[in-house]
């Protein structure tokens, strides 16, 4: 039989990111938490967990963080069920990873009405939408919003749309770059901006256009700051056009190569035995996102 303070713990040592933080989400003392995975590790007999900073799990680590997860969804159902055993009606909660374009754009539109309806609160984990999926293989969240198409087992995956992305600089950097005109061989040369190291968009991008290889960029890790660095001139980028009406409509930014959008498939992974609430929400998102996003 398992533990569930001990998987409790596990868990709180992952969702917080060390030993210390889960204590105080817990209660429990620093010491207390580092007993209580002693002790799970001694009852499966091996680790589960990688004491990096922040901490990783296991393989082993991860099956019972999953398991741990869908026990939690179906515990949420049975409250609904027994009114007797909700603890005075505290709000139900979803921890999700998504991709930080999402989270700028359309995402809190999309469920806005939802978590008020439902009394749900989102742990939101921001994640690039090429690798938000490890969060559910590691069984950090319930669900997750990212650009694979294939589930991982125990889960699965819903097409939502695309995002659509267009490639845009503001007009000074267009003049100081292209005074000519837009060259797309010159464009590997000029300054673009990328949102993090495992963001390959701007590689897609060049390779439509023929181009490949390595090419200038900054590092922004932020939707928003991507958006201010374009605007300022210090590099062209991929911007998602629900982010950027704003400024094509004025003229601060602008299409470097006409009419050359890219779309980004976006998949809602989730657990199959979830519970209700996930389920409803997952239903809730295949109507809605479609006012925002480009069907697949």
């Amino acid at each position: 039989m398992f533990d569930y303070k001990l998987l409790a713990a596990l868990a709180a040592v992952i969702e917080q990111g060390g030993f210390e933080r889960a204590a105080q989400v817990l209660g429990l003392s620093q010491s207390a938490i580092s007993q209580r995975i002693k002790l799970l590790e001694a009852r499966v007999g091996q680790p589960v967990l990688v004491r990096a900073t922040p901490p990783s799990p296991t393989e082993v680590g991860r099956q019972l963080l999953n398991h741990v997860q869908q026990v939690r969804l179906l515990e949420r159902d049975l409250q609904r069920q027994v009114p007797a055993l909700d603890e005075e009606g505290m709000p139900e909660r979803l921890r999700i990873a998504l991709n930080a374009d999402s989270l700028a754009t359309w995402w809190a539109g999309a469920v806005g009405a939802f978590c008020a309806e439902h009394n749900l609160l989102t742990d939101l984990v921001v994640e690039d939408q090429e690798v938000g999926l490890k969060r559910m293989r590691a069984g950090e969240v319930a669900a997750c919003l990212c650009g694979s198409e294939r589930p991982v087992a125990g889960a699965r995956s819903l097409p939502l749309g695309a995002m659509r992305y267009r490639a845009l600089a503001s007009p000074v950097f267009m003049a100081r770059h292209f005074p000519q005109g837009f060259e797309g061989r010159r464009l590997a040369r000029t300054p673009a901006i990328v949102y993090g190291p495992d963001d390959f968009l701007q590689h897609r991008y060049l390779a439509s256009l023929g181009i490949e290889g390595g090419f200038l960029h900054h590092l922004c890790p932020s939707s928003e700051g991507f958006l201010r660095m374009t605007e300022a001139g210090l590099g062209w980028g991929l911007v998602p056009e629900l982010q950027a009406r704003e400024q094509l409509s004025s003229g601060q930014l602008v299409e470097i190569c006409a009419d050359t959008p890219i779309d980004v498939p976006l998949y809602w992974h989730h657990w199959r035995n979830g519970g209700h609430l996930l389920a409803q929400l997952t239903d809730h998102l295949r109507h809605t996102a479609r006012q925002w996003l480009v069907p697949l």
